[in-house]
């Protein structure tokens, strides 16, 4: 009877695997979804990973320069997606987007509670971009995306009088950046599904300085601060 089960799960399994890949990687594959790429408007969201990292730019060069340690933050969002020709979409992607960073000013003190100012960064993200995308093959479709991107931080802490001699970096609430990046989508039976990578780099100014009044070793030589970030979305259609 043991015998008989496994044969069966291996029958299956496959005869499961075939279809996939005659549907997926075959000369001849089973065409998934082949018009739904031809509606005027569709819909899906995303979840992904970011990695976020701050580029400066300094008044006059430093002995050292601010280091910035990155972690693995996360991203969340919805798509709409308007056809304009064949092979040209314009695409909104606003998401939720939670990321950390940790600057070490090395000329600033000697104790952890000077030299070191924890970002935590929460971006209401709204990218519009547009997305080229090349002739189908089967069911695997590339494609690459970009275009102009505005953020808002949550967390940026721009309404407080306090500044970095009291623990509180600052930054602007608003921030502009440029996107650009690849994808593929891939056609199953129910549903695309759309991994992609980006790049995001920052175009405007978002440190807020110090207040007056005193010389500052944390932002006076600091001429900009610009965030960049690696993007990475699993987008569901």
């Amino acid at each position: 009877m043991k015998k008989t089960v496994i044969l069966l799960l291996l029958v299956l399994s496959t005869k499961g695997y075939s279809q996939f890949a005659k549907s997926m990687f075959s000369k001849d594959p089973i065409i998934n979804l082949e018009n739904w790429q031809k509606q005027r408007l569709y819909f899906g969201y995303y979840l992904g990973f970011n990695s976020f990292d701050f580029k400066f730019d300094y008044k006059t060069p430093p002995e050292q320069d601010i280091q910035v340690k990155k972690t693995t933050g996360f991203n969340v969002g919805v798509v709409a997606d308007l056809r304009l020709q064949e092979y040209l979409n314009l695409r909104f992607e606003p998401g939720l987007y939670y990321t950390k960073r940790d600057l070490y000013f090395p000329e600033v003190g000697d104790l952890e509670k000077d030299y070191l100012r924890e970002v935590n960064s929460t971006y209401i993200h709204f990218p519009l971009l547009l997305k080229f995308s090349a002739l189908r093959t089967g069911n695997i479709r590339p494609y690459l995306v970009g275009g102009m991107s505005t953020t808002l931080n949550l967390s940026s802490n721009s309404k407080s009088k306090e500044d970095n001699y009291e623990g509180k970096f600052r930054v602007k609430p608003w921030t502009a950046a440029y996107e650009l990046g690849f994808g593929i989508d891939i056609f199953s039976e129910y549903f695309i599904f759309s991994p992609s990578i980006r790049g995001m780099f920052g175009i405007t100014d978002e440190l807020i300085r110090d207040n007056p009044g005193q010389p500052s070793g944390y932002t006076d030589n600091i001429d900009s601060m610009k965030s960049r970030a690696i993007l990475i979305n699993f987008t569901f259609h």
